[in-house]
């Protein structure tokens, strides 16, 4: 099936219209309209080969939001009409333990992501959400409970919304405990949102004092700007968990510091530089983790996108035209977006 997508065909070429084959579904499969797509870090990195092995024409795309318009004969789960999300996620292998305990990210043989991964499927690698549609294996397809006028804001839970709940779900953040959410972008933003509605006392971590309004108003209890020293050192060993949501390399001790004993730091974002080596006596002599998380699995994130459809939470966006991407990449490597650039589909009709 003809599809109307936007993508490059190298890595020095600016995202152009482009027409994709989708395969037509299967038995097991969900064909969608995308109403939606979020715009991602990980997008810009993938199409101009920032990360190694990008394949073309490539199609970024993986917070997608839309409608079923066709279903397999073997799918139980959807009908046409349904309001469904697609992630970062469409196939696995079903077989290996990670796959058996609903963590789908953690795939031993590989999971297939929504682009950039091999397929049978034409051009032989998959093509994302930045189209007019998808077909999806009804298991990686997602029930999306939110309000209609609220779809384009649920489009970036499908990546930061998940990124951030998945740890703050494994280390059983709620009432009672002290979290701390470094970082207030795409990712961060969405942290704040959810550790504050798990129950947890927010602490914000950002290097700019403009953005102390901005963390309070996503629902952080406190502020700190990183750059202060004393500003730190008064938060010294009282953090349970810290959400390190930044990119960028930076010095991690600065934040490892700040747990109690027995306190996890999990980082989020992949640098294009390694962090410098922490100091392992921060470690050592508070028995405290430096840890990690990707995404999160499929039972987790309808999990996080029912919590959020219960407790009102969406992501905050820009809205853009699907021929407006590039000028949305310059500014987002500027960080000029509070917080997540979404795509309206409608545009790629023209």
């Amino acid at each position: 099936m003809v599809t109307k997508a936007y993508g490059a065909y190298a890595a020095d070429k600016p995202l152009e219209a482009m027409d994709i084959e989708r395969r037509a579904p299967g038995p097991n499969d969900v064909q969608i309209d995308i109403a939606f797509c979020g715009v991602c870090h990980s997008d810009l990195h993938t199409v101009r080969s920032e990360w190694a092995g990008t394949l073309y024409p490539c199609v970024p795309g993986h917070e997608i939001v839309g409608h079923v318009t066709a279903v397999g004969g073997e799918v139980t789960k959807f009908k046409v009409g349904d309001t469904v999300g697609v992630g970062c996620l469409v196939d696995s292998c079903q077989r290996c333990p990670s796959c058996a305990d609903g963590l789908e990210q953690y795939c031993e043989n590989g999971f297939t992501a929504t682009y950039n991964s091999p397929t049978q499927d034409p051009p032989g690698h998959t093509l994302g959400g930045y189209a007019q549609r998808i077909t999806v294996t009804e298991k990686f397809v997602l029930k999306i409970n939110h309000s209609e006028d609220r779809l384009a804001a649920v489009a970036p839970l499908l990546c930061a919304g998940i990124t951030t709940w998945s740890p703050l779900r494994h280390w059983k953040v709620g009432p009672g405990m002290k979290v701390g959410i470094v970082g207030i972008g795409g990712l961060g933003h969405m942290g704040v949102k959810l550790a504050a509605a798990l129950g947890a006392h927010v602490v914000a971590f950002t290097t700019s004092e403009s953005k102390r309004q901005d963390a309070h108003d996503l629902g952080a209890h406190d502020v700190v700007v990183s750059r202060d020293r004393d500003a730190m050192k008064a938060h010294r060993g009282s953090f349970d968990f810290i959400l390190n949501t930044v990119a960028a390399s930076h010095d991690l001790d600065a934040f490892t510091s700040l747990l109690k004993r027995d306190g996890t730091m999990c980082l989020v974002g992949v640098p294009e530089h390694a962090h410098p080596s922490p100091n392992i006596g921060v470690l050592i002599f508070g028995r405290r983790s430096i840890a990690g998380s990707l995404i999160g699995g499929i039972p987790e994130t309808q999990e996080m996108l029912d919590f959020c459809a219960e407790h009102g939470i969406v992501a905050d966006i820009e809205m853009i035209r699907m021929d407006a991407i590039e000028e949305a990449y310059d500014r987002m490597q500027k960080s000029d977006v509070k917080y997540r650039f979404v795509i309206d589909s409608a545009t790629l009709a023209g």
